[in-house]
């Protein structure tokens, strides 16, 4: 990547899933840049306050900021979508044109899979097991279930590669959405021991340079 770009700025706090997974594709793309931690609520440097309002109205992390082209993202997802288009021009990460159609579509499934079901099931779990402010075990036990069963999905598309990666085509942008995610497992309070394939991948993620230094920078962020 060209040592001309300005750095980006991802807007990010140091607990939740999202904002790695765009730190991890910026540091395996070799973007610069730079990590703006906020706080939870509606004080000056809180998520649901004015000035961060500005940046993303939804007022939730991440947001990535690029003074190369003056755009600004938001949600996950957009970020994502964002930097692959613009700076994977080698489709080193994602499907490129010349990409068969099914290849295309596995991809995009398996993302909608995480952006529309594992995901909000397990924040759903966080939430009743540290947050909720009354005892639910009826909510906790559904969405505990839901989590293992979204697991039990993964861990098959895993044996596919040998629990290598989520897609037939390699390591790619889709496990970088889920990574995040699934490893955060046990916070979840969640046992993955019986998905042999996912504790494959979720290990061999982890010594990935880019998802080490993505973990390292985002914790070591400016404060907002």
């Amino acid at each position: 990547m060209s040592s001309n770009l300005k750095p980006l700025v991802l807007h990010a706090h140091g607990t939740g899933p999202n904002p790695y997974k765009v730190a991890i594709l910026l540091d395996a793309l070799q973007i610069p840049y730079k990590v703006k931690l906020w706080e939870f609520g509606d004080g000056p440097n809180g998520v649901k306050g004015p000035a961060f309002l500005k940046i993303n109205p939804n007022g939730r992390v991440p947001a990535l900021e690029d003074p190369n082209t003056s755009v600004t993202s938001w949600e996950s997802h957009a970020c994502m979508s964002y930097v692959l288009r613009v700076y994977d021009t080698s489709n080193r990460f994602h499907p490129g044109q010349s990409t068969s159609e099914q290849e295309k579509v596995n991809y995009d499934s398996w993302t909608s899979f995480l952006l529309s079901t594992l995901g909000p099931m397990t924040g759903q779990t966080n939430w009743y097991r540290h947050y909720n402010s009354v005892t639910n075990d009826d909510a906790l036990k559904r969405y505990e279930e839901q989590t293992y069963r979204c697991y039990g999905v993964l861990d098959g598309q895993l044996a596919k590669t040998g629990g290598k990666s989520v897609l037939e085509s390699g390591y790619g942008a889709v496990d970088m959405h889920f990574y995040p995610w699934v490893a955060q497992h046990g916070y979840a309070g969640l046992d993955v021991s019986k998905y042999s394939n996912l504790e494959k991948w979720l290990k061999s993620v982890a010594e990935k340079p880019e998802v080490k230094e993505a973990y390292e920078k985002i914790p070591k962020g400016e404060k907002a």
